[in-house]
């Protein structure tokens, strides 16, 4: 009796044990769930749907969310372009010579021999975060972009942005230094 008493226990321990702990891959497929794709911020919307009952394991099968793209600032921002690809990029070149950098004290654009246009994000010690093309972006999306996710400095109204040529010390000809 006593022998089936310590079973029965360690069979209890053993379930509280696994209701606690986070599902499976293979368990969250039989639910329902694919464990890699489920972000628990979806789990609190299952409320609006009247499925509460569903919740507690859809927090077990999901994964944390990180912070919104929408959320992420940066201190600092260098555009890099090309003059040359001004032609292949008219919405990129539109932006750099409107007003609008002005607009952006933290945005540096840099002007790099043959590169297609990108942008380099910054944080508050000069390290580059994250590196993104813009190729594909239309002038309204580049200024909405630096608005979002630029960080506001104190100053407002400087027009500080800086302009950066390439750096060639040598003043030789480009194309006649690319002849056979």
């Amino acid at each position: 009796m006593i022998k089936y008493g310590l079973y029965l226990i360690a069979v209890l321990v053993l379930i509280s044990c696994q209701s606690n702990a986070e599902f499976t891959a293979a368990d969250c497929r039989e639910l329902g769930f694919i464990k890699t794709q489920l972000m628990c911020s979806n789990c609190e919307k299952l409320d609006d749907f009247g499925l509460e009952t569903l919740k507690p394991h859809c927090k077990q099968c999901c994964t944390q969310d990180q912070q919104p793209a929408a959320q992420r600032t940066y201190a600092k921002a260098i555009l890099e372009v090309c003059t040359c690809k001004f032609r292949a990029y008219p919405q990129i070149q539109a932006f750099i010579q409107s007003g609008r950098p002005a607009k952006f004290p933290n945005l540096q654009i840099k002007y790099v021999r043959g590169l297609d246009p990108i942008v380099k994000l910054l944080d508050a010690s000069g390290k580059v975060q994250e590196t993104l093309s813009i190729t594909k972006w239309n002038t309204d999306t580049v200024e909405e972009f630096f608005e979002t996710h630029l960080a506001k400095e104190g100053k407002e109204g400087k027009s500080s942005y800086s302009v950066v040529e390439d750096a060639d010390d040598d003043d030789e000809d480009y194309l006649r230094t690319n002849r056979i």
